[in-house]
């Protein structure tokens, strides 16, 4: 490999830890969302300052072209990822579906409070309460 590609590698690694740690610092970026982009870009930069690392631990695992782990462990990564988000975005519909049913049932109390006649409502309490179950 030419003294170009070794450049190239460790300027693509550090720039994908500093974007990841300026969208930290600016919070555009949560830090549990961060995690496996800070891991790839040290491993990127790991390999990038220390190439023959990635022929021994190719060597190590048993893979015969080198390459070819730097294309699982991406994959590795981009699985995580996505399974990451996966699990995030399940847990956000659970909550949206209960917010969801938490206004319909605030929407039918108060048409129920409005139907009253008006000296009924002032009777009423002005706190609303949950309905018992």
């Amino acid at each position: 490999m030419s003294v170009a590609t070794y450049i190239l590698g460790i300027v693509a690694a550090l720039f994908v830890l500093v974007v990841v740690i300026e969208m930290l610092r600016q919070r555009r970026l949560r830090e549990r969302h961060a995690v496996w982009w800070l891991v790839a870009g040290i491993i990127a930069l790991v390999i990038g300052i220390f190439p023959w690392m990635l022929g021994w631990v190719a060597d190590l695992i048993g893979v015969a072209v080198p390459t070819n782990l730097v294309f699982f462990l991406s994959a590795a990564v981009l699985f995580l990822v996505c399974l990451q988000h996966s699990s995030e975005l399940t847990n956000l519909e659970s909550e949206s579906q209960t917010l969801a049913e938490e206004v319909a049932l605030l929407r039918l109390r108060v048409e129920a409070l409005e139907q009253l006649p008006d000296r009924q409502r002032d009777e009423s309490p002005t706190r609303l309460e949950r309905p018992a179950d």
